[in-house]
């Protein structure tokens, strides 16, 4: 298991498993023969269930569970059919950390230009368990379950024969049911879960063929509904799991759909009002807050063979706190499962969050970093004259420069890969990219809508409270207003601009805590009426990354050291004159190099190329060593000025 899936409690006995230890969205291409799936679940221990459909293309849905698939031979079920088990020729495992396939089926693994996407499940009370029995034909026959609490939703389906798939769901309770292959509204039948409902240790079913026809075998899928007795994350404390509803007003919008928690994974269906499909949507294929740009939702449907369809509008937007929809069918009742978006606890390792690489060429991704990646800088390129920009797995394929101007799309930014993104068309190995992924302490994305009310309230997910924070308009050409901890919440600085501190109500003259921030409201306040807003948040987190200050002291004898608790040294490092005259945005990397000597430095604000003409900072295992450059204004260690950082591991 990587550092960060570990719990920052685990040591003192009082912590539970990560969401990440539990559900998993795997993107990957097929290769035509045995590939290995390292998604940090425990499939073979604990066991559990792998949800597959191929997305740029028309097959079936794969479901492969661990109580059914016993030996080496797949046996597998497909949501988008009524049709009964089928035992395949493929390879399969259930492993410790995923699990493995060896087959060429269009369905799951055909050629490299077919894409793919499996969910995984793993048992665990209070999130997910999988049951299968033999029907006796009984009238209200109790089912015992693992699950330790009443489920929110589960699936029943026979495997032994042609049967629809039955969703019981907590919403429409146990006198109605949905099927999951088909488009139907909520379906009123009593002899289905014998008008009772289900419970912590079991779940009920009556005579109907679908569920307990003598003799016929059936497999069930429950998930579980936390309400605030979760029993996750590292005090043990944290829902991961919703299944509730919402009703569409005659615009098909919901208002804020509260979860008390950021969805990585939502399955949402019409249960009264029209006939509509399951759809799916999770934020590795692209469940995003788009702002008004072109990008849209990535829907996958559960009772359907279809591709994986982006031509919807952005129906549904991913909050820190739950969800919203728009656009929708209107006037009418959803019901929806939702999973939390991971990870819940601290990393341990800055590698696991953080990464630096120049473009590969044709090669994908174009920019490698070991994990998904959700925060992305680039130069493009940093070998000649032009802007920096910023980007956001969150809002898609939207992107800013560091400059007072709009939101601009990139069509071909794509971030749907596990181990990096891909941006431009041709090779661009002169570009360089620097990569975060969102993580407690570590760094956090909000994407909001602006109200103009003063004060304006952002919830966010750090979990600590922020120590520098950016923030941009995407829909106007507002500024890139900075709040940074040592200068307080009287003060800003501009991302775009050279300018030291200024005084301003960008903050509301309120510090941030460890789930909201606050914003003056208003142009240039960060909350303009009915505008788009990004904003990036950043903490110090020990031996990974550090926010910070300094006062410069006028030495150019390698002597004033920073101390960030690093042990290696940092690979990044942004440092910003915040008092005297005006001082560009200082970027340092040991991709281009932090060395004893000249150093290669690009600005942040400016289009202006790399350049190597001072020696600016040095290496330091503890963070980094700054000096006096011969050019005095911009320096970053004049005497009596004040300085502030961000430095990571």
């Amino acid at each position: 298991m990587s550092g960060w899936k570990k719990l920052a409690a685990a040591s003192a006995g009082g912590g539970g498993l990560d969401v990440d230890e539990v559900f998993s969205t795997y993107l990957y291409d097929g290769n035509s023969g045995a590939q290995t799936f390292v998604n940090g679940l425990d499939l073979s221990g604990e066991g559990g269930l792998v949800w597959s459909k191929r997305r740029n293309g028309s097959t079936g849905h794969v479901w492969v569970d661990s109580e059914r698939n016993v030996g080496s031979t797949a046996k597998v079920l497909n949501s988008s059919s009524n049709l009964y088990e089928l035992t395949e020729g493929w390879s399969w495992s259930f492993n410790s950390d995923g699990y493995s396939l060896n087959t060429t089926s269009a369905e799951i693994n055909d050629t490299p230009s077919r894409e793919y996407c499996s969910w995984s499940f793993r048992k665990a009370p209070k999130f997910f368990d999988v049951v299968t029995y033999t029907g006796n034909g009984a009238s209200g026959r109790a089912i015992p379950h693992n699950l330790g609490q009443k489920p929110g939703m589960f699936v029943v389906k026979a495997t032994s024969k042609s049967t629809n798939w039955n969703v019981y769901h907590r919403s429409i309770g146990a006198t109605k049911h949905l099927f999951l292959n088909l488009t139907h509204q909520q379906v009123t039948a009593t002899n289905k879960w014998n008008d009772t409902e289900p419970t912590a240790t079991h779940f009920t079913v009556d005579t109907h063929g679908d569920l307990n026809t003598s003799g016929s075998t059936y497999v069930a899928y429950l998930f579980a509904h936390n309400d605030g007795d979760g029993e996750f994350g590292p005090d043990g404390d944290q829902d991961i799991i919703k299944c509730g509803s919402f009703t569409t007003d005659g615009s098909g919008n919901t208002g804020d759909i509260d979860l008390g928690f950021e969805p990585q994974f939502i399955m949402t269906k019409v249960s009264s009002g029209t006939t509509n499909d399951w759809a799916i949507l999770d934020n590795m294929r692209g469940f995003i807050n788009s702002g008004g740009t072109n990008d849209k939702d990535a829907y996958l449907f559960a009772g359907r063979t279809y591709a994986e369809s982006v031509g919807y509008n952005d129906s549904y937007n991913p909050q820190p706190r739950g969800f919203s929809g728009h656009g929708l069918a209107t006037n009418c009742t959803f019901v929806y499962m939702a999973i939390r978006r991971g990870p819940m606890a601290v990393p341990e390792s800055a590698t696991d969050v953080f990464a630096i690489d120049t473009g590969a060429g044709s090669g994908v991704p174009m920019f490698g970093s070991g994990f998904p990646v959700d925060v992305v800088m680039r130069a493009l390129p940093y070998t000649s004259a032009h802007d920096k920009s910023m980007s956001a797995r969150l809002t898609g394929i939207g992107y800013g420069n560091v400059e007072a101007s709009p939101w601009y799309t990139d069509s071909n930014m794509n971030w749907d890969y596990m181990d990096g993104y891909f941006s431009l068309g041709s090779n661009q190995s002169t570009w360089i990219s620097w990569m975060w992924k969102r993580a407690p302490g570590f760094c956090d994305v909000v994407s909001y809508t602006g109200t103009g009310a003063t004060p304006t309230v952002i919830n966010h997910n750090l979990s600590v409270t922020p120590e520098m924070m950016w923030v941009k308009s995407r829909s106007s050409n507002e500024n890139w207003m900075v709040y940074h901890s040592a200068l307080g919440n009287t003060k800003t600085l501009i991302l775009n601009s050279s300018t030291s501190g200024i005084t301003a109500p960008t903050w509301n003259n309120t510090s941030p805590n460890e789930t909201t921030f606050t914003l003056g409201g208003g142009g240039n306040n960060g909350s303009m009426n009915n505008q788009y807003y990004i904003a990036y948040l950043f903490a110090t987190l020990p031996g990974i990354s550090k926010v910070g200050s300094y006062t410069g002291d006028g030495t150019s004898n390698s002597s004033k050291v920073i101390d960030c608790g690093f042990t290696s040294g940092a690979r990044f490092v942004i440092i910003k004159a915040a008092t005297g005259e005006a001082n560009n945005w200082f970027l340092f990397d040991t991709e281009r190099g932090i060395v004893a000597g000249n150093d290669s430095r690009l600005f942040v604000n400016l289009s202006s190329a790399a350049a190597v003409n001072a020696d600016y900072i040095d290496p330091h295992n503890s963070g980094f060593i700054v000096g006096a450059a011969s050019n005095t204004v911009n320096a970053v260690n004049v005497s009596g000025v004040t300085y502030i950082f961000y430095a990571v591991a």
